[in-house]
Formats: structure tokens, sequence, C-alpha cells
């Protein structure tokens, strides 16, 4: 048994994960549960979010669970209260939740629907540090990841809305990453890169999802990340890369 499977690297730490219902965000959830962290589960779906609960409890773990849709402004202006009165701080914060949009030609994309990417991707994220920046600053080593993707690292086609938000998300992180430099938070962006996911196969239905790694397998940069004693700033994270590096657990 290696120390991963011995040890709870987040042990005591409170981690707030945004689209914690399913995909990559509930394994997120999970994986840091099981490192010992509390969990704040955040998703619109509260039956997903029961089942999360579930899940965690089972492995030992404690969640607090926060059915929300991040297109309501006041519901994440009200996140910091209730957590600064039972945690009193904010050690991890994750933006997780997105939308993918419709992949069609830029000049035929709804503008109804390039508003509400946006509001998912880039502004409930914006107003999750406005809320957070406080408690997060209040925790010993805060941790903040974005989660991004690496079609902002070319220019593809009928991509356009979801690029574009996560492109405009990476420059948000990497300002507040500068802005926070001198303090115990550090704030990166993570890649999960090809992963079995419902957004996956939304935007690849012809893919075999077969040949694509779980979320849960790619899990080991977002603890690592998350770690008091991680200390890079305004850092691009490749989660698939450490996944490969790091190879099967034993």
């Amino acid at each position: 048994m290696n120390d991963r499977n011995r040890l709870k690297r987040l042990e005591g730490r409170i981690a707030l994960v945004t689209g914690a219902s399913r995909g990559i965000g509930a394994a997120i959830a999970r994986r840091y549960a099981a490192e010992g962290a509390h969990v704040v589960a955040v998703a619109r779906n509260a039956g997903k979010l029961e089942e999360l609960d579930d899940e965690i409890a089972r492995l030992g773990g404690s969640a607090t669970l926060v059915p929300m849709d991040l297109k309501e402004w006041q519901s994440i202006d009200g996140l910091a209260a209730p957590l600064a009165e039972r945690f009193g701080r904010l050690d991890i914060l994750v933006g997780n939740a997105g939308l993918l949009g419709t992949l069609t030609p830029m000049a035929e994309i709804q503008p109804d629907e390039w508003e509400s990417v946006f509001r998912v991707n880039v502004h409930a994220n914006w107003r999750l540090i406005r809320a957070t920046d406080p408690l997060l600053r209040r925790s010993d080593a805060g941790r903040v990841l974005f989660v991004t993707s690496g079609i902002t690292r070319r220019a593809a086609p009928y991509w356009g809305v979801y690029a574009t938000t996560k492109a405009a998300l990476e420059k948000l992180a990497q300002t507040y990453a500068a802005e926070v430099d001198k303090t115990a938070v550090r704030v990166n962006v993570i890649n999960p890169g090809p992963t079995r996911t419902a957004m996956r196969a939304t935007a690849f239905p012809g893919e075999n999802p077969d040949t694509l790694p779980h979320p849960d397998e790619i899990m080991e940069a977002f603890v690592a990340a998350a770690m008091p004693d991680f200390q890079g700033n305004g850092l691009w994270i490749a989660a698939d890369e450490t996944a490969q590096a790091a190879g099967p657990a034993n």
C-alpha cells in the first residue's frame, strides 16, 4: 500500500466544490472527502447531491450539501456568511461547474445561449471569488482551482462560446493569482484532459467512452494542487499528464 492510500492528505480542510453532483465534480468531492476534507458540495440537482452524500459517507467522509443554481447571483453572494459562521474559513475552492453550449459557427450562436454559458463559466466564478476571498485569506493555506479545457490552447471551429469562456476564466484566474501572490492563497487552473463524462459524450458523440479515463483516475493532480504545501501559483495544470506519470495505483 502506498502513502496515498495510508494518509489523508487533506485532513481537516474545508473544500467547496461546484458542479459536484456528477462527472469530474463528483469525483473531486469523493476524493477530497476520502483524503479527509469536509466537502461543501454545490450543484443544482438536490437528488444527485444526496447520492453523492451517501457515497461520501460510505468512504467515511463528511459533506455539506448546497443545492444552488450558479446563475442566481444572490445565492452565490449568500454563501460566505453561513460558511464563515460554521467553519470560519475556506481552505479549498474548486470552480468546476460549467456549460458546453452548442457547437456551432460563431455567427449562429444565439445571444441567450452565449450569455448563459458566460454566466456559468465566467461570471459565476468571479462571484465565487468575490464571496469567498475573505474566507480563503483566513485559511493558513487557501487553495483555488478553476477547471479549464485544452480547447484554449488551439483555435477549433464551432467551439466558440465554450473556448472563449474558458479562455476568459483562465485570465480571471491568472489575475487573481497575481493579486494574492504575497498571501497564503494560491490560485491555479487545471485541465482534466479527455475524460469519460456526459459533457464529453455530448461534444464527441461518436467517441467510445471506454477509451477514456474515468474522472476518478485523474484526481491525483486535483489533490496535489489543493494541499497546503503546494506553492504553485498562476499555473496551468494538466491533470491527465499527472495521472499518466503516476501510473496505476498500487
